[in-house]
């Protein structure tokens, strides 16, 4: 029987203006099935525009039933957008990293957390006029504040946000909204989450 891959997340992860296959977790699953994995396609609960609240009430919504083998999750980017501070985020984020791990069997080896990337490089947020570097200050903070938690929760942590500092504002990178990535931005993050979730998952293969 194929393991279980729950992805939780907002517009990162659904992949806003690219094809299914282009998203992050399919490239991710398509991978690790390569490696020899028996990993099925992610249920992905993501919706555009999604804060950590309504990506709750999403999770809620959708009731999926765990166990699942890895659950990824990415998440604050509009909180941050909206003007939300660090300290609305923290116990946002910390509740749906606990509910990630309740749906991984309470296993903290498979759940994967990737950075928020910094929109502020993009052409969308040039043409907002919004403070660019305030945007990547904030943005840190929040990066900053939830890799203490999935440190305190034993969860890996898995920063991106670089790879969209030093190639985010590539037109090959961005959909054709001039915001969101491209399948080829994503592509750099699921080879980064590639060797975390390899090892997590190494030890069944397949079960």
């Amino acid at each position: 029987m194929a393991m279980r891959y729950l992805a939780l997340g907002d517009s990162y992860t659904i992949g806003e203006d690219v094809a299914a296959s282009g998203r992050w977790p399919v490239q991710l699953a398509a991978a690790l099935r390569d490696s020899g994995i028996a990993l099925d396609d992610p249920h992905i609960i993501a919706t555009t525009g999604w804060t950590t609240d309504e990506l709750d009430a999403g999770i809620d919504a959708d009731a999926p039933q765990g166990p699942f083998d890895l659950v990824s999750l990415l998440i604050g980017v509009n909180d941050q957008y909206r003007g939300r501070s660090v300290d609305d985020y923290r116990p946002h984020f910390t509740a749906l990293l606990e509910r990630a791990l309740g749906f991984a069997g309470g296993r903290p080896s498979r759940v994967l957390v990737l950075s928020i990337p910094d929109w502020g490089v993009t052409p969308y947020a040039v043409a907002s006029g919004r403070d660019r570097v305030q945007i990547g200050q904030e943005l840190d903070a929040y990066n900053t504040a939830a890799a203490a938690i999935c440190a305190g929760h034993g969860v890996t942590f898995i920063d991106i946000t670089d790879l969209s500092r030093d190639f985010g504002g590539e037109a090959v990178m961005l959909a054709a909204d001039g915001l969101h990535p491209s399948a080829a931005m994503y592509a750099l993050w699921h080879q980064r989450a590639y060797p975390v979730a390899r090892v997590q998952l190494a030890d069944e293969g397949t079960h």
